[in-house]
């Protein structure tokens, strides 16, 4: 038999023959050691042997989670994804999973480790020691995992995905969002009307445009004649430089109704903007952006986040993120009866499938509204 069962110490090894050098032509045995028991030892070389016999064996490796992740994997991937994206995978290795994991074998990862180490971070997982991360960010952290030990399989380095038998937190809309009410919202473009930056929040507010995509529009892509805009490019942090990039998914590239106020709030923030040009003369940078600082330099993202987060704070409404602004319009308008495929294209989701996915559950009133207009139907006609 080409494997063979040894007993090392108080526990057990297989070693087995995995074919010739082809540069030596010797023959290669490899050690799988560590089997509390004869009988789990047999059962190793059997299972070892079949991989052998169907081409999915993989041969024993020391090397752990971390140099794996940072020198194996961060490497491949800045050729496959976007600068911000390599950018934040590198960000949430350094700082969530190698500490906690780092040291873990790549080979003994098991669903229960992972399991325990997203556990630990709902409870306990910010970097600032002021509680645990939000069920979202876990979720994009298995995400990472999930992808970088798909590779490992395909790299022939482990034999199963053991991220895809893990249990990440469940999607949980409400949790992971704050939205404001129709009167909330109104009450903060009352209270930023005489900030310099008006327009842009009421642009974010009234079409749920992201961040990137408020920072990297230009007047070219805006028409206020027929009120429109077209979302083609989006101004993004790596590693706090700013970079222009494009939407990542068709549907990202999308052309978005404008209303009559917010019309009249860019029209207003162009005439302060054509202000400040005339001000600082030769001095100013024209970038052809909407939402520039007074010399027509661009807005950093962070800087544009910080800046909503203290007028926030300073208006006395509930916290919430810049981000939750998107989620505020996605919910409103559903609330107000737009159709998902309507809202779905505004935001520059996949498919309506998603939307429905992350917004249903802030509109229950929906369900009683389907209810109702049902019964209606059905009660007519049977009068």
């Amino acid at each position: 038999m080409r494997g063979t069962v040894i007993k090392r110490g108080k526990s057990w090894a297989v070693v087995v023959d995995v074919g010739r050098d082809p540069f030596t032509g010797r023959r290669v045995r490899r050690w799988h050691s560590g089997y509390a028991t004869k009988r789990a030892a047999e059962r190793a070389r059997t299972e070892v042997l079949s991989r052998l016999d169907h081409g999915t064996y993989v041969e024993p490796d020391r090397r752990a989670l971390g140099p794996y992740l940072e020198v194996d994997w961060l490497p491949a991937m800045r050729a496959c994804v976007r600068a911000s994206t390599w950018d934040s995978y590198a960000r949430n290795i350094r700082l969530h999973i190698v500490p906690a994991l780092g040291g873990v074998a790549l080979q003994a990862l098991t669903p229960a480790r992972l399991n325990e180490f997203y556990a630990g971070l709902l409870q306990d997982g910010r970097t600032d020691g002021r509680g645990g991360l939000a069920p979202k960010t876990v979720r994009y952290l298995h995400g990472i995992l999930r992808k970088a030990l798909a590779d490992a399989v395909r790299w022939n380095l482990v034999q199963r995905n053991v991220a895809d038998q893990a249990d990440a937190p469940s999607r949980a809309g409400a949790a992971d969002m704050m939205t404001w009410t129709a009167e909330e919202l109104g009450r903060f473009l009352d209270f930023v009307v005489d900030d310099r930056f008006y327009g842009a929040w009421v642009l974010a507010a009234t079409t749920g445009l992201r961040r990137g995509e408020v920072l990297g529009l230009r007047w070219s892509d805006v028409d206020l004649d027929s009120g429109r805009l077209a979302v083609r490019q989006t101004l993004v942090s790596v590693a706090y430089e700013t970079k222009f990039s494009t939407p990542k998914t068709k549907r990202g590239r999308r052309s978005v109704s404008l209303d009559a106020t917010t019309v009249m709030a860019l029209r207003s923030h162009r005439k302060r903007q054509l202000e400040d040009r005339m001000a600082w003369g030769s001095a100013y940078q024209d970038s052809g952006l909407v939402v520039t600082r007074e010399n027509g330099v661009l807005v950093h993202p962070d800087r544009f986040t910080q800046m909503f987060d203290k007028q926030v704070k300073n208006s006395g409404l509930p916290r919430i993120r810049l981000h939750d602004l998107r989620h505020t319009h996605a919910t409103l308008a559903l609330a107000a009866g737009v159709h998902p495929k309507v809202v779905s294209e505004r935001l520059g989701h996949a498919t309506v499938a998603f939307t429905l996915d992350v917004y249903s559950h802030a509109v229950p009133a929906l369900q009683e509204e389907a209810a109702d207009r049902v019964a209606a139907l059905i009660f007519r006609r049977a009068r």
